[in-house]
């Protein structure tokens, strides 16, 4: 993934209005991100810990939507496993995440999930920059690359279905 700035990143957003994402939290620390690991840019908003953000470059130009988390969190220890990168993790470590749907639909209160790493560091997981404890990652025949791909892909199928 490119750089992105500040700007960038403020007028990417397809699911809020302008005055929303001007006044979303953005990350403070963008030159010190690992860029060239990165699919796409994900944060959590410090200041709400039921929200989350994410930037991906798409058909050539910049898509950025907010993510809400469930608001209740359940006390077992359970394992579940991220439907982009395919890691799993330990009990709150992947979060059903939903974002409104851009235009009409989404003001009308339409929206799609999917489950995701709650940190959003699936690129560096894919990549093994990034690892939990033994058996995050199960052992692929696809190549990272392949690996890489298939990420990309999924959180590309769940980007259109923000559009639709």
């Amino acid at each position: 993934m490119r750089p992105l700035t500040e700007q960038d990143i403020r007028t990417s957003f397809v699911n809020c209005s302008k005055g929303e994402a001007k006044r979303l939290a953005t990350p403070r620390d963008l030159d010190e991100r690992p860029w060239h690991d990165l699919d796409f840019l994900g944060w959590r908003d410090p200041g709400a810990p039921d929200r989350s953000c994410l930037v991906s470059e798409q058909d050539g130009g910049l898509m950025g939507v907010t993510l809400r988390l469930p608001s209740s969190r359940s006390g077992l220890q359970h394992r579940s496993m991220c439907s982009l990168c395919l890691t799993t993790h330990p009990g709150d470590g992947v979060s059903l995440m939903t974002a409104r749907k851009a235009g009409a639909a989404g003001r009308e209160g339409n929206s799609v999930g999917v489950y995701i790493c709650a940190d959003l560091d699936c690129s560096l997981y894919v990549r093994g920059r990034k690892s939990l404890r033994a058996g995050s990652r199960f052992e692929e025949t696809l190549t990272t690359q392949e690996q890489i791909a298939r990420t990309v892909a999924r959180l590309s199928s769940f980007l259109a279905k923000l559009r639709d």
